[in-house]
């Protein structure tokens, strides 16, 4: 599970948080995170944003209110919980117990040519998210930390958030489908059934 620089490889990582996922419902945040879970396994149950920036933990949050019988899994990368501070509070206050974030931090923005995010620089995206009330909010930075992470993403009682530091190489693109209406209606399906396809 660790790159050759040590750290823990992102699609290794992906892979184990996913096995045996049942119907757990994911986000993942624009670029690699989108890449990770596809490479780990296309399915309905997954919504790859291709666009967005900072959109992934809100997106969840509002999953995982709408749908409380079911678990949600956000996979995002630390560029985009940067740029969305302000879900973790939101998150803290509504409290949903079904929803777990995961950011994979690389401390890199990889979509836009590898310069380096604050996290690099000793911004500590855990403090964050337990400064703004989410108790359960940890750092993960060798293979033991995915298993026990993993069970809590399918039996935690309440929010929580995980950062998990990760290797920056580049890995080959693994993409989901292009197209947004196919991703959002394959998505709505995979959650209502039948009644997906009800009029409003």
């Amino acid at each position: 599970m660790l790159a050759p620089s040590g750290k823990l490889d992102r699609r290794a990582v992906v892979n184990a948080l996913l096995a045996d996922r049942g119907d757990l419902l994911v986000i993942a945040g624009l670029g690699a995170p989108a890449w990770d879970i596809t490479a780990a396994g296309d399915c309905p149950n997954n919504l790859p944003l291709w666009g967005g920036m900072g959109g992934a933990a809100v997106m969840g949050l509002g999953l995982a209110l709408a749908q409380p019988s079911r678990r949600v899994l956000v996979i995002t990368g630390d560029g985009e919980a940067l740029m969305g501070l302000g879900a973790l509070a939101t998150i803290a206050t509504k409290q949903p117990p079904n929803l777990a974030i995961v950011v994979l931090d690389n401390e890199h923005y990889g979509e836009t040519g590898g310069q380096e995010t604050a996290t690099k620089h000793g911004v500590d995206l855990a403090a964050i998210a337990r400064g703004a009330g989410i108790a359960d909010a940890r750092t993960i930075t060798t293979p033991d930390g995915i298993a026990p992470l993993r069970e809590a993403i399918h039996a935690a009682t309440a929010p929580l958030v995980a950062v998990i530091k990760i290797d920056a190489a580049n890995l080959p693109l693994k993409l989901p489908p292009r197209e947004g209406a196919y991703l959002a209606a394959r998505f709505r399906e995979a959650i209502l059934g039948p009644a997906a396809h009800h009029q409003l």
